[in-house]
């Protein structure tokens, strides 16, 4: 099997949208995640014995120095699919899959040299490519697999199909292709002379050289025009014929597949951000070498496991002290869990496994009485485990490892932290006969069988893993940031979302109401202006036709289908050229918006009329924590209508009041402490207002000459250079010219030379070492840092500003939840934290406590870190969340 290498990535590039692949330090894949899906299938179904895939070097051949116009038309290369054919080559030498390019050829070339030199050698070659001028190869021993739509429908081109498509022999085809002429190369064709024509001249005479000579004979305006023509068409035939005879590295029998490197595989994947599908898919497609390294232990060299038959009474307390691996299966709901069998190994290889239904009372009690100690556990996905053992009124403790949070300290940005990816990622190692796709890691209740094999292979592969990932996390030192940090935040964020938050559903349902009257009036305005009673907005083929044809509004940025209608583009769009059908589209999107908002809080409310958020550990890059089921971060805090959806989370029954408390400006005083600017850190200390301050520096003004709109450039920027803002991008956000903008910054770094300084070796630093890393340690990797591709190495330079500044606030948020979950403990009060989002902690005031709560907030908050800036804490309460904003 050949493959044209970068035909093929081109034309994954265009099937699947580049803005939904890409790493987090913003190397687009949709190209490399395309090519080897495709290359699975094929693998897979076609069986090669032998594969090379060959790629062009550059737009520089002997055909653009016979004909300059070669190609000359095709537009620069997108910038989003720079850098992926280095990563397609990349794994296709983890793969054992030859790859080959010479300078001054074309893919092509190589294709026809191999696959003329394996006919002899007695092999069935089958070509993959988009490119029709190999149909010029086609005989009773290769076959090309062209594709028709994307690479996953591929037509299979024999003789006979050539010949039924054509009504020509592959042979005649490169004759009839330089007659017609090809736009794609930029071949020009002869006026008059179209497919039919060309087909039925080179059927005339059996050949182009025939044809040529007896080109007097042609009648009629295509006669002429062909006659005009004949050097070019001698050209464009020269152009069409491939190399068949190059010197290459290697012949067709020394391409045979070797096995791939799982390992390598795997490292690949975690850089590329894939998932465990496409790896599974590619791995069943092809010879492995199973376990990769010398250092990985193989399977056949772990020690035996023994499946004891035992108690659990005894079992249980005998081996309780020395740590136990442990894997449940159940239902992991916050509030409405339920555990339903139990694995454990301990430390001499010893496993048990329980279903909790079967226990008789004195294994029901040691159960209970082991879940709610300190004897060390060994999970994968602890927080699940808690809900589920929760669900039989178990309060499981003593959490003293979690894989999956190991893992994502190792390797954050990850696309799944399931048991099977991460044993596959770090050990080299399939999860025998259980589910490694579901992302908590823990079995489904439909995975449950008799004998329970799954169950005990996930407690094997927990206690491997937490060997391994301890190791790794010492030689990084994370395993501090890991043991008092990430785990003892699990049994709080457990209570959490167990507890739930308190919700006025009657108050979240008329919200809804109003705002589908207002979609429906919006639409309503919009048909009226559009003449069109049908048209529908959410029509992306619709608001084409209205925006651009009926009311003939600029263009937009060009796609696939026509002109952009997404927000970005309609919004700027309104900006430069305001229009009353604009304003009712972005006020329809808009509410459409607040009513999904507010159905998917509304199917949220649990049975007890709580909403029971989960809190996620795993998913940011940075370190912050997200929420999910339903997403309570996206709520808006400054809209008019994200304050009313608030208003709607109230106190629970038995409780009094809300109380909200979180940091001011966390991310300035992290980046003032970080940078070491003394103005910055004089203006906090002094407590003054920043931007106010900021702001008489970088204008010149007395502070109190600052105006809000002084004050609004001067936040927008301090704000933006944590993610870095550029002078284009903070004239955008401000809507002055890019000079002015150039200006204020300017002004800035030249008052505030620390952050300046700060700014400028951030990257440096990360891109020598690798990574970012915030004040407690928790790295970020960015290899992209080092990247060819334009794109993704801005990208990755923005991230690395930001990462030890929002890595740091995250962190501290966490040591303040720990600190006042201690705090309220030890005061013995009832009132409870419910959720953590961004800087801002809700906590549920029982009655007579709110002074003392308030007063554990503010000193607990204030003192989870000492910086060269002082903490300051904010707090409110009130009988729902808005009312306790401050």
């Amino acid at each position: 099997m050949l493959i044209d290498g970068h035909s093929m990535a081109f034309r994954a590039f265009f099937a699947l949208p580049a803005e939904n692949f890409s790493t987090t330090g913003g190397q687009h894949t949709n190209a490399v995640y395309g090519f080897i899906s495709m290359l699975a299938n094929l693998l897979k179904e076609e069986k090669p014995t032998h594969v090379a895939v060959a790629f062009d070097v550059g737009r520089q051949t002997f055909r653009s120095e016979k004909f300059p116009a070669y190609k000359a038309q095709r537009d620069a290369t997108p910038e989003e699919f720079k850098g992926q054919v280095g990563l397609i080559k990349e794994v296709m030498e983890t793969l054992g899959i030859v790859t080959i390019e010479k300078e001054n050829f074309e893919a092509d070339d190589i294709i026809a040299t191999l696959s003329v030199a394996a006919k002899p050698l007695g092999f069935e070659t089958s070509i993959v490519t988009g490119d029709r001028d190999s149909f010029q190869l086609v005989n009773d021993t290769t076959t090309v697999l062209y594709p028709m739509r994307g690479v996953s429908n591929l037509h299979r081109f024999t003789p006979a199909a050539v010949e039924e498509k054509y009504g020509l022999t592959p042979a005649q085809y490169p004759d009839f292709a330089a007659l017609r002429g090809d736009p794609s190369d930029n071949l020009p064709n002869i006026p008059g002379v179209g497919e039919k024509t060309a087909t039925k001249w080179i059927k005339q005479y059996g050949s182009l050289d025939e044809l040529l000579a007896h080109a007097d004979d042609i009648k009629g305006k295509a006669g002429d025009n062909f006659r005009e023509r004949l050097d070019q068409v001698r050209m464009n035939r020269e152009l069409t014929e491939m190399v068949k005879d190059m010197d290459l590295p290697h012949a067709p029998d020394q391409l045979e597949l070797t096995p791939a490197n799982v390992t390598a595989l795997a490292e690949k994947f975690d850089e590329l951000q894939f998932g465990t599908n496409l790896r599974e898919r590619i791995l069943g497609a092809v010879e492995h070498d199973g376990v990769a390294t010398e250092a990985a232990s193989p399977t056949e060299q772990r020690p035996e496991l023994t499946v004891d038959v035992e108690s659990l009474d005894t079992w249980l307390p005998a081996r309780a002290e020395g740590g136990l691996a442990v894997a449940v299966a159940g239902t992991a709901t916050p509030g409405a869990g339920d555990i339903e069998a139990v694995a454990f190994v301990d430390a001499e290889r010893h496993a048990l496994v329980v279903e909790v239904a079967d226990l008789n009372p004195a294994e029901e009690k040691a159960l209970a009485e082991w879940v709610s100690s300190a004897a060390p556990k060994y999970l994968h996905g602890a927080k699940s485990a808690w809900h589920m053992f929760a669900g039989r009124n178990m309060e499981l403790a003593g959490i003293a490892h979690d894989t999956a949070i190991a893992a994502y300290l190792l390797r954050p940005g990850q696309r799944t932290y399931a048991l099977g990816d991460v044993l596959q990622r770090h050990l080299q190692r399939q999860l025998d006969g259980a589910d490694s796709g579901n992302g908590s890691g823990q079995l489904s209740l439909l995975d449950v069988h008799a004998d329970h094999t799954g169950l005990i292979a996930e407690a094997e592969a927990i206690a491997d893993l937490t060997a391994a990932l301890t190791a790794a996390l010492e030689e990084i030192d994370s395993f501090a940031l890991y043991r008092e940090l990430e785990l003892p935040l699990i049994p709080i964020l457990a209570r959490m979302e167990h507890a739930g938050i308190a919700v006025d559903t009657r108050n979240l349902e008329q919200q809804r109401d109003e705002f589908i009257a207002k979609v429906e009036a919006e639409e309503t305005a919009a048909r009226e202006i559009a003449g069109d009673d049908t048209l529908n907005l959410s029509s992306p083929k619709q608001l084409q036709v209205v925006l651009f044809d009926t009311l003939d509004m600029p263009k937009t940025k060009k796609t696939k289908t026509g002109y952009s209608t997404a927000a970005k583009e309609i919004e700027s769009l309104a900006v430069k050229h305001p229009h009353p059908f604009l304003d009712h589209l972005l006020a329809h999107r808009e509410y459409q918006k607040m009513k999904t908002t507010l159905d998917g809080l509304i199917k949220a409310v649990a049975d007890d009329g709580r909403i029971h958020t989960t809190f996620n550990q795993t998913v940011t890059s940075t370190g912050r924590l997200s929420s999910t089921d339903p997403n309570l971060q996206n709520i808006p805090v400054r809209t008019p209508a994200g304050r009313q959806i608030r208003s709607a989370f109230v106190v629970g029954d038995g409780y009094g009041t809300l109380l909200t408390a979180d940091y001011s400006q966390i991310e300035m005083r992290v980046m003032a402490h970080l940078s070491g600017d003394a103005g910055l850190i004089q203006a906090y200390r002094e407590g003054e207002d920043l931007h106010n301050f900021v702001g008489s520096r970088v204008f010149d003004v007395p502070v109190d000459q600052v105006t809000p709109e002084l004050r609004r450039r001067v936040k927008a920027m301090s704000y933006g250079l944590v993610y870095g803002l550029s002078a284009f991008g903070l004239s955008q956000q401000l809507d002055i010219s890019a000079g002015e903008a150039k200006h204020i910054m300017g002004n800035y770094f030249e008052r505030f030379g620390g952050v300046k300084r700060y700014l400028d070796t951030v990257v440096d630093t990360a891109r020598q070492d690798g990574y970012t890393a915030t004040l407690f340690g928790r790295r970020r990797y960015l290899p992209e840092l080092s990247s060819t591709n334009r794109v993704a190495r801005e990208n990755a330079e923005r991230a690395a500003l930001n990462a030890p500044i929002q890595g740091t606030a995250a962190d501290i948020i966490k040591v303040a939840m720990l600190r006042v979950d201690a705090a309220l403990r030890a005061a013995g009060v009832r009132s409870r934290v419910l959720l953590q989002v961004h800087d801002e902690l809700v906590v549920e005031i029982a009655a007579g406590e709110l002074d003392q709560v308030r007063g554990i907030l503010e000193r607990e908050m204030d003192g989870a870190i000492t910086l060269d800036v002082p903490l300051e804490v904010s707090a409110g309460a009130g009988e729902n969340w808005d009312a306790a904003a401050h």
